[in-house]
Order: structure tokens, then C-alpha cells, then sequence
């Protein structure tokens, strides 16, 4: 079910990124310090994810609810975000649904004075880096400089969003990704 015409971004945003495979951490990204780790329980046949984010030293830095719905765009840079801020028991309850597990380390990283989240992945997809940067508006987007280490951009390949990667054959994603990054220039 679609929501009612004229609510569909009441208590939404709009979320514009584009997405890039890296081959590894770029320089100056310490592995050990400066990064939040997200656990992500994505929950099959629908658009909803729960998140933990805490810090290295286990403090709970945030706990909500996203739905991410396609932009009228149908682009898939641009997303329909809807958040819902939790407190530990509301968390708690929804934690225990059943759902596809995704952890990863994100560090913040700034090239060219635009900043860049970098995620490295944690357990099944320990190897696999992803950077990910948003923009206001199309220009921005468009206007991203270009990245000084090995990448591909995968903006607009699905099987690198975070619900697809919950759910994916970790070997093959891990193959795909090499394979991709091979043939960067």
C-alpha cells in the first residue's frame, strides 16, 4: 500500500547519494579509530531496516527505525527516508523480529572538501568497502570530485544497497567486487 496522496513525504526527506566501490580504506582512514558501527536488521518483503549505532567503545550512539521507499525519479540515487528515533525497549522489541543481519563500520572521510561516509564491512563481508556521498540537489551530485583511490561507482546497482547485501551470498558479492574493481581504470 502506498501512502494517501499529498502524505507520501509528510515526515519523509529526500535522500540523494551516490555510491562507490573502493578497493580498500583510503589513506589517512585509521582501521582501529574514528568510526561507528552499524548493525542492521533488514526485514525481508518490505522497505524497513532497524539500526544500532554505537561506538568503539560499545556506547549506544543511536537506535531507529528507517524506511526507504524509491523516489519518484525511480533513480536510484534518490531514495524516500522516513525515520523513527527509538528508545532501547522499543528497539528491543523490534530487534527480536526475525530479518537479514548487516554490520559494518562507517568512517567518516573528507576528499576535495566533500565529506564521504566509508563503510567497511564487518563478518560475511569483512573486504567489501563501500563510500557513499549525498548531495542537496542534482548539481551537487553531479559535481562530486573525482575519487583519488580505485573505485567503481555502483549508484545505480541495486545489488550493493544495504537490503541486498543483508540478504546476499557473501561469496559472490565478494567475487562481484573484485571483479568490478579489476577493470577500474
Amino acid at each position: 500500500m502506498q501512502a494517501p496522496p499529498g502524505k507520501r513525504l509528510k515526515y519523509a526527506r529526500v535522500e540523494r547519494e551516490r555510491r562507490f566501490l573502493l578497493a580498500a580504506l583510503p589513506p589517512g582512514v585509521d582501521p582501529q579509530a574514528g568510526y561507528l558501527q552499524f548493525e542492521d536488521l533488514y526485514f525481508p518483503a518490505t522497505s524497513l531496516r532497524l539500526r544500532r549505532v554505537t561506538a568503539p567503545d560499545g556506547r549506544i550512539v543511536e537506535l531507529k527505525l528507517n524506511q526507504k521507499l524509491p523516489h519518484e525519479t525511480e533513480r536510484a540515487s534518490h531514495r524516500v527516508v522516513t525515520s523513527v528515533y527509538l528508545g532501547v525497549a522499543d528497539y528491543d522489541l523490534l530487534a527480536g523480529l526475525p530479518g537479514e543481519r548487516l554490520v559494518k563500520r562507517r568512517y567518516g572521510w573528507v576528499w576535495r572538501g566533500v565529506r564521504f561516509g566509508v563503510d567497511a564491512f564487518q563478518e560475511r563481508l569483512a573486504e567489501l568497502v563501500l563510500a557513499e556521498a549525498e548531495g542537496e540537489t542534482e548539481e551537487a551530485l553531479a559535481a562530486l570530485p573525482p575519487l583519488s583511490v580505485p573505485h567503481v561507482e555502483v549508484t545505480e546497482d541495486s545489488s550493493f544497497g544495504g537490503g541486498a547485501l543483508a540478504s546476499a551470498d557473501a561469496a559472490a558479492v565478494l567475487a562481484r567486487a573484485a571483479a568490478l574493481l579489476a577493470r577500474a581504470p
